[in-house]
């Protein structure tokens, strides 16, 4: 059985951002998926729970474990929640993981401070989607900017979704982790945070911090990020070849 990957993107954007990574694995011949959380793209009419980001998770990995060894790669948002996943005291088939972007506590002065922001956007023109576009246009290759966006952005979904990631806690779900782990960071990436406490949390966990890159690690280095996921698979076949 060849090892499978399952993709959960972060908040606003959808399956689509996961394109380079998806085909770079699929060229290879290794099987994947990228899932839309409730309230984001295919599912943009639906309300966002984090019961329902779970259950997605959950769904797209069991799928994913009945044709071999499951990889969980997630970002932001969808890194959080899959955090939490993982760390389930009732293990889900997860054997290895990719968090990119998410080491951080979502509470507190920050997380208000995060959503005070985003709704200051909301009552620009447009959303401030002009803004989004000037950024993105300015840092991400031709070959992710089109998909970054594709399945459209979850305005509506992205306060909600902050709310809800206060109930987690991931500290306890971190120290119930037992697969391989890496944490994937751009060094410019304000969720970098809490990342001491995340490696001191995980020590044996690899952290990897992307030079001259923001929070969208995954879209601005494809290529590295792909590399990444190699590493990850190479590491999986070797603890099954020895096991």
């Amino acid at each position: 059985m060849s090892a499978q990957v399952v993709f959960v993107h972060g908040i606003r954007t959808s399956a689509t951002m996961w394109r380079a990574q998806v085909e770079h694995l699929r060229s290879i011949g290794v099987g994947a998926v990228a899932v839309d959380l409730p309230g984001h793209g295919k599912r943009m009419s639906e309300t966002f729970t984090l019961d329902g980001a779970f259950e997605t998770i959950d769904a797209a990995v069991r799928d994913a474990a009945s044709r071999g060894p499951v990889l969980l790669v997630a970002h932001s948002m969808g890194g959080l929640v899959s955090i939490e996943y993982a760390g389930r005291e009732d293990k889900p088939p997860v054997d290895a993981f990719i968090a990119a972007g998410c080491t951080a506590i979502p509470r507190g002065v920050g997380l208000a401070a995060y959503r005070a922001l985003t709704r200051g956007f909301d009552r620009l023109p447009r959303r401030g989607q002009y803004f989004t576009d000037l950024v993105l246009d300015r840092t991400l290759p031709a070959e992710t900017r089109a998909d970054f966006g594709a399945g459209g952005y979850a305005y509506d979904t992205q306060d909600i979704a902050l709310r809800s990631l206060s109930v987690l806690d991931l500290v306890a779900a971190l120290a119930r982790i037992d697969v391989p782990m890496w944490f994937v960071n751009g060094q410019w990436d304000q969720l970098r945070v809490n990342e001491r406490l995340f490696t001191t949390l995980k020590p044996e966990a690899e952290l990897i911090v992307v030079p001259r890159t923001s929070h969208l690690v995954t879209a601005m280095r494809p290529r590295v990020f792909n590399a990444v996921i190699d590493l990850a698979l190479a590491t999986m076949a070797a603890k099954s070849a020895s096991a």
